[in-house]
């Protein structure tokens, strides 16, 4: 399946998001390129969306392949893709250390991004977790984790494009997974005809229309 843009494949995931409780129901995008994913799911089914902030860390000298992957929050955590740390000779410690290196661009996008707007409770929401696609799902992995300690009642991942295998990887951190077309090229940007970067405004601009405080009518 390719997708004509990210924007594309909101709208088909949003087709496929049955009997949906806007008034229970979050979407969690993974910034930056699931936002305009997340965006079609919001406007079709009226539900506030939020950010998971979370970075890759890219391996030595291929940036784009990740080692492992950081997410921001009360404690920050880092999940390790031990297959590529593996491949680069690289042991915990140091994909760690990599991770932490990334905070202080995480926490940029927080003040761009959030600024100083009220974000949803989601002790016992249904999450709608987005991203516009899934290649290692280090980012994926990681910012579920985070997710997790948040203590939603149930969590639904929804993706364009992910490897088959991947739903397995993902047992005890989401209730459901839908995935609309498996990752036959190695990169999800294959899944596209465009494919170009999301930049900060636009996030910004996406969440300032379906910001909890915007969603369902409020």
């Amino acid at each position: 399946m390719i997708f004509d843009n990210r924007a594309d494949a909101g709208r088909r995931l949003a087709a496929e998001l049955k009997d949906v409780d806007a008034s229970n129901t979050v979407v969690i995008a993974l910034p930056r390129g699931g936002v305009p994913v997340a965006a079609e799911i919001c406007s079709a089914h009226g539900l506030p969306m939020d950010l998971v902030l979370v970075r890759k860390i890219g391996a030595p000298g291929q940036p784009e392949l990740a080692v492992g992957a950081v997410t921001d929050g009360d404690t920050p955590h880092v999940t390790v893709n031990q297959s590529v740390a593996h491949q680069f000779r690289l042991s915990k410690a140091d994909v760690e250390d990599m991770g932490k290196a990334l905070l202080p661009e995480i926490e940029r996008r927080r003040d761009k991004y959030l600024g100083g707007r009220a974000r949803p409770d989601l002790e016992g929401k249904t999450l709608i977790v987005v991203d516009d696609g899934v290649a290692t799902g280090s980012t994926l992995l990681a910012s579920l984790k985070a997710l997790k300690t948040r203590d939603p009642s149930k969590i639904i991942v929804a993706v364009p494009v992910a490897p088959d295998e991947f739903a397995g990887q993902l047992k005890g951190l989401a209730d459901t997974v839908i995935s609309l077309s498996d990752l036959t090229y190695g990169a999800v940007g294959a899944a596209y005809r465009t494919f170009g970067q999301v930049d900060d405004a636009t996030v910004t601009k996406l969440l300032e229309e379906f910001g909890s405080e915007n969603a369902n009518g409020q």
